[in-house]
């Protein structure tokens, strides 16, 4: 990458700090914005497309270990109790079932992938990404419960979606005779990171909580700490030969049941630097993904695409949704609003430096979803949440606790929360 190509990328990061809230009123989010910078750094030959993912592993490494940390440090217990019931309905049962039905489809509908490639388009567009659907999670006329289950969902299922999705990379390096893991070792591995993560994770916590009650701890350098406390458990899970990805998730809820009431404040400083590092993989996407794209697109790779957003999504999501007290618009609501976003992306790219060549078609299906997502949840969050607000929502009151919503690449947003909002559509239990 030349100098021409790193002033476009600061410049375009500058720009987009000063005129992003101008930029959304006219329906110019962040990934659209990247994107098409990516693309275009490609198109002028500005970046060398063939090198461009080992150029960019580091980065969308460090994006994927940050995002994990702060997405697992930044549920509050609370928030799981409080919808203990349903967060494990969708992330224990619906997940699974999502993957397992991508899965299903893909070997079905995309002749071009092995079962290990398969189950890599399965596992890399399961997660869902909230911040593609901002108007949903900050809207105040839907629900605060049926808020925080989306937002709690979002946090953790690029977590739990992780391990399978290395385990079938390693299967495809296996198959396709490429140096690296097979898929036992890869199991192994996944294991000694949970290990080394929790341990390294609830130390860091600990050891927070601790120096901030003795006034040790400087407000201003605690978020800094926390940034590295991050990095730490992943490259302390890689000394260990454990993987890097599964620790920092670990690491994350370890920290986050350590630190004490004070600790997801100290996660903002952190959210902060993966909104940054965000926009790079974004970028980076437009660079090395929309080219193979745009060579592999095709009719069954666009249908497996609408069939992830909708089918795939929305049946597992009603299925274990039964009996949860939700009526059928909220069921169909919340199977809607999954949008696929940044950590599809990662993986997708991740696979790419991995596999090389040998990923272009999983990619490209990754790549074509979560581009569908963007567009479609980013046309319709907002009306489909006014609309769902008028019907199940109630009046807002004057006096309001306020909730924290990070949106990756944008600023944090504290949003209103009602107390008293629970009815219509939304039952306690």
């Amino acid at each position: 990458m030349g100098v021409a190509a790193v002033t476009v990328i600061a410049a375009a990061i500058f720009v987009w700090g000063i005129v992003s809230a101008r930029l959304e009123r006219a329906d110019l989010t962040a990934p659209i914005v990247f994107v098409a910078v990516g693309a275009a750094l490609a198109g002028l030959g500005l970046v060398d497309t063939p090198s461009a993912p080992e150029s960019f592993k580091p980065v969308v490494e460090v994006t994927l270990v940050w995002v994990l940390f702060s997405d697992a440090a930044r549920i509050r217990v609370s928030e799981l109790r409080r919808d203990l019931g349903r967060c494990v309905r969708l992330l224990g049962f619906g997940l699974p079932l999502t993957i397992l039905l991508g899965w299903a489809l893909a070997v079905w509908l995309l002749s071009g992938l092995d079962l290990w490639l398969a189950l890599l388009v399965a596992a890399a567009l399961a997660p869902t990404d909230a911040a593609l659907g901002v108007p949903v999670v900050t809207n105040r006329a839907v629900p605060s419960r049926l808020r925080r289950l989306i937002t709690v969902e979002s946090g953790l299922n690029d977590g739990i979606a992780t391990p399978v999705v290395v385990l079938a990379i390693a299967g495809a390096a296996s198959v396709e005779g490429l140096d690296g893991v097979g898929p036992g070792q890869a199991l192994l591995e996944l294991a000694v990171g949970v290990v080394v993560g929790v341990a390294v994770g609830a130390a860091g916590g600990v050891l927070l909580r601790c120096t901030r009650r003795r006034g040790w701890a400087a407000e201003e350098f605690t978020g800094i700490a926390v940034l590295a406390l991050a990095l730490g458990v992943y490259s302390g899970a890689l000394l260990a030969h454990g993987n890097g990805f599964v620790a920092a998730f670990c690491g994350g809820l370890a920290f986050a049941a350590t630190a004490g009431r004070r600790g997801p404040a100290e996660v903002g400083f952190l959210e902060q630097a993966s909104g940054l590092v965000s926009l790079l993989v974004w970028l980076a996407f437009g660079v090395v993904a929309v080219p193979i794209m745009l060579d592999g697109l095709d009719l069954a790779v666009a249908l497996y695409a609408v069939l992830s957003l909708t089918l795939v999504r929305m049946v597992p999501v009603a299925l274990v949704l039964v009996g949860a007290g939700l009526d059928r618009a909220t069921v169909l609501f919340v199977g809607w609003f999954g949008p696929r976003g940044l950590a599809s992306l990662v993986f997708a790219l991740l696979a790419l430096e991995e596999l090389g060549p040998g990923a272009d078609h999983a990619v490209t299906t990754i790549a074509v979803t979560v581009l569908l997502s963007v567009v479609a949840h980013g046309a319709t969050a907002a009306p489909l949440a006014a609309r769902y607000g008028r019907t199940h929502g109630t009046p807002a009151e004057p006096d309001e606790s306020a909730v924290e919503v990070p949106v990756r690449g944008l600023p944090r947003r504290r949003v209103p929360e009602r107390p008293s909002d629970d009815s219509s559509g939304i039952t306690s239990g």
